[in-house]
Order: structure tokens, then C-alpha cells, then sequence
């Protein structure tokens, strides 16, 4: 039953515990000073404003002035602001191209002129000599080409379709232009010591000429054909004998841009409706034969297993946890596109030929996904991770923005878990994680995943089956006859049939390519699936008629087995179940365990100074542990507390302590820093006692934290500055990005902003402030600052910088939420660097 009136308290410590309850669980703010003077700095500039522009209406109206006088007013200054924000766009172009001259004119030759990759890239070769054996070769290269066409080609098109039974080839020419590499990159020190990489940039925009006779008068052709590409060539292994390699192997990375000029009856193909369409279905069998994980394969040597040239097991595996994006371009608009709205957005993740799509958040322009997807990764470097990402409409998807990332980098990184900014779009970031996961062969590391994650990888290699019936008919004759295999073999033989294979991990299914007309079929094809338990799943085979879908054979191995075999794998044929009676299946299963690759350690090779004075300065009171501890510890941890601190580090302590104030000097000897509880050091942020100095001339200097920031356990945020040195102009550039995961100062975020100090300078005149973001948590600033220093002199400085929350502007509280103190001698200013800063509060002093 609710009191019809406030409860109240019988005691103080009952009234101290119920004020504490409210703050904490209630929704009403705590009436500190600090509450007090925010509510009442928001109602005087909301009446400041509210005052600014009714007065002059009620002023026309008073004077008996035509309202016509206040819409010219309001034109006027309309028309300023645009003016006067043209100019500062105009201002800023031509500050940014001389600061960033050589990447603005190599960006706009590059999309202006399309050169070749050699042009823009150093370690890409130009291969001249290769396109002059190329030129000197197609000739040749057009009689193969015709040759396979007519042998092969045409066959299967025949066997596919019985209204392709007379399909013939009436005319085939390669034409004049040979095929082109415009770029040739040669990998030696990523790559195995027995094999030589090579990347090649194709183009190919060529005079082919090829007519065919569907089923006459139909007839069909090809007048033209581009195609763009890279092209990895493999050789391996490398042999001490001739010819020196063992195989060459060439495949796509990723599927190349293809574009056809259709003749005959396929002119219809040429329309906006139906080229995509058919452009993609060439383009999906060219990515069946050439592009990964299938590969086209020459064996050089006899002794090379085809089978470890087509399809190898891959590098590893990545996963991608697709958590987030923000600030994304608002796409949706409403009243004829005078009101912008915001944006449905969703994403797709795509690694070669697999891609993932995710849910979609409707109307947010900073979504949350939290959605994890796995990829077996083939080449690295090499393969890219793309993320796309698209506003959902009823009509068409409109894109806003992209992001793609090699694989290699992960790889070499083991983890990464940052935001990654979208490309083709004026803003906009994606929050990534990714993890690289080495296959092994030692089964102790295999463990399941609480949270549905794979725990190993199967890949598959299907080689060929033999003695395959023809259908169910011919599986019940051999039964009920008993016909033994020289009594088979003594009956008519009829034609074999188009049969697949169909694999199967539980609900994940994949399925082979159609070999027609054979009893025999060769496949060579892999295939590779994530398993969640070895002990309870396994690969399921099931061979069927392509017409009928009726099965031919059928073969289960449990992954269990594969635990006890040597090398994780099973290289063998196989009889099948429920076909005939010696039709067998040879195949190549191989297991291996995913085993999470740990990022290695960061090394400081050149610690700070202070840090290296306070090493044999240690309290022997100290056990070692403490005193080798690679954060630099706190003057009272250091010293005595008899002896002041002053002389045991010098002047810098004595700048640290006419910086803090008289509160923290006071409590310098009750209880140990908080440097101490820093999660990780940035060799480039010195981030010591010395980042104390953000808190100079604040009017709080000498005040303390609010109690929520001195009881807070957790990190205070990071935030990210780009710091540069233009020649030319002789300035310092800084630029302020974002920062995320800020300490929270109210339920509705924090509205904060970001202080500069370029020491020694520490007046009001070289203060820098950027611009105040409300209520967030994750602000995005993007405020440049130039200093006017020599190049010489600023490797000799350190920036500052703090962020503060601005609504506790008159409160006798701090307003740091966090600092950090950026040494500019070990960045590279001449070409800028960019890095995530962890924001501290070294000088915080715990209270129990």
C-alpha cells in the first residue's frame, strides 16, 4: 500500500543511506552544487535564446513595422551564414591541398587517368618484357583455347541438356590484342622457402570473336570481352632438378569485373534487365573453376600430388565480430527531401565467395549488431575482408559506405578491436573484431564453445567414385539377380549418370559440380566445414542423380575417428551404402583444431626517463614484484614517508605538485597512485604522474573528483588525435578525432570537450579548446589546431591533452574525465602518425 505522504528518515545514517539509494537507483539526479548550477546555466541560455529572437519580432510589432522587415532580416542573415561558410569551405580546401599536396594530386591521377598499379605502388613491377612474350604468344594461345573449347567445352554443353544436343562451336578467334599484366608484385618473405608467389594485375579488353549454333536458326556470340583482374601464380614446390618446379597453380583472389558484347540471339542479353544477369552466371563459373578456394593446376613433375596443388589446407581462420557502426550518412528523407531522417542499415561480410548478411536496425545511425560470422581464410596475405553496408528501402539498398581489410594484416596482428572509418562516404565507422585462428593437429587443444563457436575445421578433398549405378532401378537388379563384378562386367553397358555429391555437417550442406554421362566420375573438388563437436558430428555423403535427385550412394564418417588417425586425416576409398556392389568413393578428409593466436606483446625498447630514475630508488620495504613493475610507481611508494618527495624526483615532482593543487599534495602520502592500475602503456603516451598537469588554471584546480569518478574501477575512455608537421607552412597540426567509451557523467551521457596544451606553454593564450559534444559517450570532434613551431623544436615538445565534462562549469569539482601526455620526440610528425590514446586519471587518489 503506497503513503499518502514522504517517508522520513529516523536517523541521519537512514536519511545518508535513503539520499544514496535515490542517486543510485532513482531517476532523479542528486541536488549537489555541481546539478544545481547545470539546471540553472540550461534555463538562462534557453531564455537567452528564446530572447534573442522574439524580441525583435515583438520590437517590429511595437513600432508598427511591416513583417516584411523581419523576413529580409532573416534572408540576410541566411545568406551570410551560407556566404560566410563557402569562404571557410574555400579557406579550408586550400589549407588541406598544401598540407596534403603529393597525396592530393597522386589521388585525383589516380582516379583521373586509371594508371597501372606499378605507378602508385613501389614494390609492383612493370613487366614489359612479359607483355612482349605475351603479345608474341597469342596466336598460339588462340589455337589451345580453340582446341579446348571444341574437345571439351562443347561435349559438356551437349551432355547437359537435351535442347543443347546439336550446340557446335562455328567460330572461334582470340583476335589481335593479346591479354596484358599491368603490375607484378613477387612475394619471398611471407611465403614458404620452397615456393615463389606471384601477384599479376590482368587486363584484358580483347577482340574475340565466337559464334555458336544453339539449335538452328538459333545462333548465339560473343563480339568483345573485358576482363580485370589479379591473378595469383603459384610455383611449388621448388625441386633440385629440372625444370626446377614442381607444378605451376593460378587461381583469383577475388572475382574479377567482367563486362560481354553479346551477338546473334544473345543481343538481348545486352539490356540493363538481363546483363547483370548473365554477366553474373558466367562470372559464378569462372568462380567455380579460378577463383578461391579452386584452383587451376599444371603438374610439371610426376611425383607432385595434384591433389595438395588444387586444394591445400588453408592458412586459417578468422573471426569477425561485427558489433557496431556509427555516425553513418542519414540516407532516409522525408517532405521532398527537405527533412532528413536517418537510416535503416544493415551489413554484409564477405570473404572470397562467402558473405554473410546481417539483421537490419531500422531508423539508427549508430546501430549495434553484436554478430559474430567465421571464414576459413586461403591466402594471406592476399584474401580482403569486406564489409559493406547499405540503408534497407523498399525499392533499392542505398549504400553507405564500405570497408575492406587484407587478411595478412590480421594475421600478422592476431587480434584487432578498433573502428575502422567507411570509405566512399563523407563519414561514418565500423566497430570491428577480429581474431586469427592457426589450425593444429594436437587434439588436447580442442575444447567446445560455450557460446555455439566452431572448435575445428574439416576440409574435404572429393577426388573421384567408381562403379557408379545408374539409377535405383539398377541397384535393385544387382540385388535381386546377386550379380557377382565379372558377371556385371559381362552385361551391356549403358551410359553412366550425371551425378553430384552432396556433404553435409550437420545443417551446413554443400555441393559438387555435375559430372554428366559417366560411370566414374572425377570431381577434384574441396570443400571445407566448421565443426562444433568432434564427438558427436560427422560428414555425411550423399551421391545423387542430377535429373531425379535420387540417391546413388551414401557414406557417414564420424569426425571422432579422424582423432586417432595420423596426421588428423583419412586419405582412402571408400565403399558406398546403399549403391552397388563395388561402387567406392575416394576421398581426403582432414581435421584440425582451431587454437586462438595471442597477440605477442608490445616491447618499450625506450622507456621515459623519469621511469628509469625511479628504478634503483625503490623502498626496501617493497617486495620485487612491485619494484619491477613496468608502470612507474607513485612518489609515496618510492620514498619514505619521512623524507619528502620533492627530493627523490627532483623538479619533476615539483612540477607535478604546483600543478595538482593543495588537495592532491596532501593526499600524496595517505594511499598509493592509480597509475598503478592502468591497463596497458602506449610507448607513444607517456601516460605517468606527469599527465597531472591537465589540471592547471581550471577554476577547480586544488578541488577534487565527484564521487562518481573517484569510485570508479573501470577505464575512462580512449581517445584518438592525429599529429602532423606541414614543411611547408612550418606548423604543428593536431587534429582531435573522436573519443570512445567515456566515462559516463549522467545517464544521458556526457557533454564534453577536449583541452590542448603544447608545454611548455601553459597560459591562457595557447590554451586550445575544440567544441562541446552533448550527451554522448562516443563524441566525434574532427577540430584541427595548428602551433607555430620549427620542426627542431617540436620533436622536443609534449601535448597535453585532457577531456573535460562541460556542464560542471562552475562547480568547485575537477572536470577531468581523463588526460594524457603525448611525447612528440618518438613519432614520425614529417609523415603524421595516428593512434588510440587510453585516457587516465594518474593523480586520483582512492578513498576507502
Amino acid at each position: 500500500m503506497a503513503s499518502a505522504g514522504p517517508m522520513i528518515p529516523s536517523s541521519p545514517a537512514e536519511g545518508a543511506a535513503l539520499r544514496d539509494s535515490l542517486s543510485v537507483h532513482g531517476s532523479t539526479e542528486k541536488l549537489n552544487p555541481s546539478a544545481v548550477n547545470r539546471i540553472l546555466m540550461e534555463f538562462l541560455m534557453y531564455f537567452g535564446r528564446a530572447f534573442i529572437v522574439f524580441y525583435p519580432v515583438y520590437l517590429t510589432g511595437y513600432m508598427g513595422l511591416s513583417i516584411s522587415w523581419v523576413l529580409l532580416c532573416m534572408v540576410m542573415v541566411t545568406w551570410w551564414k551560407k556566404n560566410r561558410q563557402w569562404k571557410d569551405s574555400r579557406i579550408g580546401t586550400a589549407i588541406d591541398f598544401v598540407d596534403n599536396e603529393k597525396q592530393v594530386v597522386n589521388k585525383e591521377l589516380q582516379s583521373a587517368l586509371q594508371m597501372a598499379s606499378w605507378v602508385h605502388f613501389p614494390d609492383v613491377e612493370k613487366v614489359n618484357w612479359l607483355n612482349k612474350v605475351l603479345e608474341q604468344a597469342w596466336p598460339f594461345f588462340g589455337m589451345y583455347m580453340e582446341k579446348l573449347l571444341k574437345e571439351n567445352i562443347q561435349p559438356a554443353v551437349r551432355l547437359s541438356s537435351t535442347a543443347l544436343k546439336v550446340f557446335t562451336f562455328t567460330k572461334i578467334h582470340f583476335g589481335h590484342i593479346p591479354l596484358r599484366i599491368t603490375g607484378m608484385k613477387a612475394y619471398t618473405d611471407e611465403v614458404d622457402q620452397r615456393e615463389v608467389v606471384l601477384d599479376m594485375d590482368i587486363c584484358y579488353d580483347g577482340d574475340v570473336d565466337i559464334d555458336v549454333d544453339v539449335n538452328p536458326p538459333i545462333t548465339a556470340g560473343v563480339k568483345g570481352l573485358k576482363l580485370k583482374g589479379m591473378m595469383r601464380v603459384i610455383l611449388e614446390p621448388l625441386i633440385g632438378q629440372a625444370p626446377l618446379v614442381g607444378g605451376v597453380t593460378f587461381f583469383f583472389i577475388q572475382r574479377p569485373t567482367l563486362e560481354i558484347n553479346w551477338t546473334g540471339m544473345t543481343n538481348l542479353l545486352d539490356s540493363p534487365a538481363f546483363s547483370s544477369l548473365s554477366e553474373g552466371t558466367i562470372m559464378d563459373i569462372i568462380s567455380s573453376l579460378m577463383v578461391l578456394p579452386n584452383r587451376m593446376c599444371i603438374p610439371l613433375v610426376e611425383q607432385v600430388k595434384v591433389d595438395q596443388m588444387r586444394f591445400p589446407l588453408p592458412r586459417g581462420v578468422v573471426r569477425v565480430h561485427l558489433l557496431g557502426a556509427r555516425d553513418l550518412v542519414a540516407k532516409d528523407t522525408y517532405m521532398m527531401g527537405l527533412v532528413k531522417g536517418k537510416s535503416d542499415p544493415y551489413a554484409t561480410v564477405r570473404v572470397g565467395n562467402i558473405h554473410f548478411k546481417s539483421k537490419t536496425v531500422k531508423e539508427n545511425l549508430h546501430p549495434t549488431w553484436n554478430e559474430v560470422h567465421e571464414f576459413v581464410v586461403h591466402e594471406a596475405p592476399g584474401q580482403e575482408l569486406e564489409v559493406d553496408l547499405f540503408d534497407e528501402d523498399t525499392d533499392k539498398d542505398d549504400f553507405i559506405g564500405k570497408y575492406h581489410l587484407d587478411l595478412g594484416e590480421v594475421k600478422r596482428e592476431k587480434e584487432m578491436d578498433q573502428w575502422f572509418p567507411l570509405e566512399g562516404v563523407p563519414n561514418g565507422e565500423v566497430h570491428l573484431k577480429l581474431q586469427w585462428f592457426s589450425l593444429q593437429t594436437d587434439p588436447n587443444l580442442e575444447t567446445e564453445s560455450a557460446d555455439g563457436f566452431a572448435c575445428a575445421m574439416l576440409a574435404v578433398y572429393l577426388d573421384n567414385a567408381s562403379n557408379l549405378p545408374k539409377d535405383h532401378k539398377e541397384i535393385a537388379e544387382h540385388k535381386k539377380r546377386g550379380k557377382h563384378s565379372s558377371e556385371a562386367r559381362l552385361t551391356k553397358r549403358n551410359a553412366g549418370p550425371n551425378s553430384y555429391v552432396e556433404f553435409s555437417v550437420d545443417k551446413d550442406v554443400q555441393k559438387s559440380k555435375v559430372v554428366f554421362a559417366s560411370k566414374d566420375p572425377v570431381w577434384e573438388e574441396g570443400f571445407t566445414f566448421f565443426v562444433h563437436s568432434v564427438k558427436t558430428q560427422q560428414l555425411s555423403l550423399q551421391i545423387k542423380a542430377h535429373e531425379k535427385k535420387s540417391e546413388l550412394g551414401v557414406l557417414n564418417i564420424p569426425l571422432s575417428r579422424l582423432i586417432n588417425t595420423s596426421n588428423m586425416t583419412l586419405d582412402q576409398r571408400f565403399q558406398l551404402e546403399r549403391s552397388g556392389a563395388n561402387s567406392q568413393i575416394k576421398l581426403k578428409a582432414t581435421l584440425r583444431i582451431l587454437s586462438l593466436e595471442k597477440p605477442t606483446p608490445k616491447v618499450i625498447l625506450n622507456p621515459p626517463p623519469h621511469v628509469r630514475q625511479q628504478g634503483p630508488q625503490t623502498n626496501p620495504g617493497v617486495n620485487a614484484s612491485e619494484s619491477t613493475a613496468p608502470f612507474p610507481a607513485s612518489s609515496s611508494q618510492a620514498s619514505p614517508p619521512s623524507q619528502p618527495a620533492d627530493f627523490q624526483n627532483g623538479s619533476n615532482v615539483n612540477y607535478l605538485n604546483r600543478r595538482r593543487g593543495s588537495f592532491v599534495a596532501s593526499e600524496t602520502h595517505k594511499s598509493p597512485s592509480s597509475t598503478t592500475n592502468m591497463r596497458r602503456y602506449d610507448s607513444h603516451s607517456l601516460l605517468s604522474e606527469n599527465s597531472i598537469s591537465s589540471s592547471r588554471f581550471d577554476l577547480s584546480d586544488g578541488a577534487s573528483y565527484p564521487e562518481a569518478i573517484r569510485k570508479h574501477q573501470g577505464s575512462f575512455g580512449e581517445i584518438s588525435v592525429s599529429v602532423r608537421y606541414a614543411t611547408l607552412r612550418k606548423k604543428l597540426i593536431i587534429l582531435v578525432n573522436s573519443c570512445r567509451n567515456l566515462f559516463p557523467c549522467s545517464e544521458n551521457g556526457t557533454d564534453s570537450y577536449v583541452r590542448l596544451y603544447l608545454l611548455p606553454d601553459q597560459t591562457w593564450r595557447h590554451r586550445k579548446k575544440t567544441h562541446v559534444m552533448k550527451r554522448t559517450i562516443n563524441p566525434v570532434f574532427n577540430d584541427k589546431f595548428e602551433f607555430d613551431v620549427s620542426l627542431e623544436e617540436a620533436k622536443t615538445r609534449k601535448l597535453d591533452v585532457s577531456v573535460k565534462n562541460n556542464k560542471m562549469l562552475f562547480s568547485r569539482e575537477r572536470k577531468d574525465i581523463g588526460m594524457v601526455l603525448i611525447d612528440l620526440e618518438q613519432m614520425n610528425l614529417v609523415n603524421g602518425d595516428t593512434q588510440w590514446y587510453e585516457l587516465t586519471l594518474p593523480g586520483l587518489k582512492k578513498t576507502s
